[in-house]
């Protein structure tokens, strides 16, 4: 196409981008937050203990004590994450806090006591590393910041994370003290590892460093958006065939299953693992919230009424994602500047994003014109360690919280913004 159609299309299009600027809108798809109709389905978790506060062993669960948490909490965290009651612990309301707990205890006061400290080992120019697969999930990149932990991207494939580079890293060096994991619907690609990928994560603590863990995050482990749900493999199970256990560290919550805020949150490990991280913990608590972990039980109760809460949270997410996709093919499918498509995008079968990328170079650009459009995004780069996206591409777009027609009127800003981006550089 030559530069005449080019600037007359672009002419066009900054006609209609200054229309909706006049329009005043304030429009987010910034964070992948559970809508308040979400939240409604779970508003039976209050009062439903009735004043029974009592678990299955007599303890009362408005005292002190149960690091590990109560026994019915770690049954029903046990049948999630797919393992034995003695391999997991329950804590509060934020898997997130686990995780960082887990690293941060890790770092400063060893996972087998001082003398396994992380830290030790750092010398004069000399950083514990982190293996973060990439485009991954901000906030596991903001515990490493956190910890002065250096970050190494590494790409990820339909299958996962590419192993080969995983495994030549670990192997040649001990400092790779770890390696992030999203592993069923990735935040923000969607991938689920292969059983391939997830077998040869098991082995890696045969050849890593010492004290090298694997954060299993698995935060959508029933977050499904189809009718047939892609199964993962059993790290756990795979980990001790391989005598790998301890590596292995399996996170995962009711985040976004009942109240964001208010949910338990789940992490299973060997029970050496457990052992130590609870003396760690008792530190700073002298137990979790365990009327809320009892209360949980109580309302979700097995997997199968599990399985019918969530498919009710498909109900109401299935539309917004449905309306993601359906702006994008609409807008932006038949469409090329310089013979290159004008973006490219996934369509997940769960999870919580869709992930969008532009042509090189423009990611920013656009989420600038978004935002001076009234359209709010998370920011470009925020898929990758430090903020620092090698290609300026990926764009994570977050839809669980708005509404339908919300959710329709910013993908139709976002489509013109991606147009109006990419003939600014094609016209340069």
């Amino acid at each position: 196409m030559s530069n005449e159609p080019l600037q007359a299309r672009h002419d066009s299009l900054l006609k209609d981008y200054q229309a909706i600027q006049s329009q005043g809108l304030n429009l987010d798809l910034t964070r992948g937050k559970p809508s308040t109709e979400q939240l409604n389905l779970s508003d039976a978790l209050d009062g439903i203990l009735q004043g029974s506060y009592q678990t299955r062993d007599g303890t009362d669960c408005r005292n002190y004590g149960g690091a590990l948490g109560i026994p019915e909490a770690r049954q029903f965290a046990a049948d999630y994450l797919e393992t034995r009651p003695e391999q997991v612990m329950v804590g509060g309301n934020s898997s997130l806090q686990l995780m960082y707990a887990y690293v941060m205890n890790a770092y400063y006061h060893g996972v087998r006591g001082a003398e396994t400290a992380w830290i030790r080992e750092r010398g004069e120019g000399r950083k514990i590393r982190f293996l973060c697969p990439s485009p991954g999930y901000d906030r596991h990149f903001t515990v490493c910041e956190s910890l002065d932990i250096e970050m190494i991207p590494v790409a990820m494939t339909e299958a996962g994370p590419d192993m080969d580079e995983v495994e030549s890293l670990v192997s040649s060096d001990p400092l790779i003290k770890g390696i992030w994991c999203v592993p069923k619907y990735s935040n923000p690609g969607g991938e689920v590892y292969s059983d391939e990928v997830v077998e040869r994560m098991a082995k890696l603590g045969r050849i890593a460093g010492a004290n090298f863990r694997i954060m299993w995050d698995n935060a959508y482990a029933a977050h499904h958006l189809c009718d047939q749900p892609p199964r993962l493999a059993n790290l756990l199970t795979l980990s001790e065939q391989q005598g790998t256990l301890d590596n292995a560290v399996v996170i995962g919550s009711t985040s976004k299953i009942t109240f964001a805020g208010s949910g338990i949150s789940f992490l299973a490990s060997s029970e050496a693992n457990l052992k130590q991280f609870a003396s760690q913990q008792t530190v700073s608590t002298i137990g979790p919230d365990k009327v809320n972990q009892l209360r949980h039980v109580k309302f979700l109760k097995d997997m199968p009424t599990l399985e019918a809460l969530m498919q009710r949270h498909r109900e109401i997410l299935e539309p917004k994602f449905n309306a993601v996709i359906r702006e994008l093919e609409q807008g932006l499918g038949d469409k090329q500047v310089n013979d290159q498509p004008l973006g490219r995008w996934t369509r997940p079968e769960g999870g919580y994003f869709v992930l969008f990328d532009t042509q090189p170079g423009l990611a920013s650009r656009v989420v600038e014109l978004t935002a001076n459009a009234g359209v709010k995004l998370t920011p470009a780069g925020a898929t990758w360690p430090y903020g620092k996206d090698p290609n300026n591409s990926n764009i994570r777009l977050a839809p669980s919280f708005p509404k339908v027609d919300d959710i329709t009127q910013a993908m139709k800003v976002f489509v013109i913004c991606v147009e109006l981006a990419t003939l600014e550089a094609a016209l340069k």
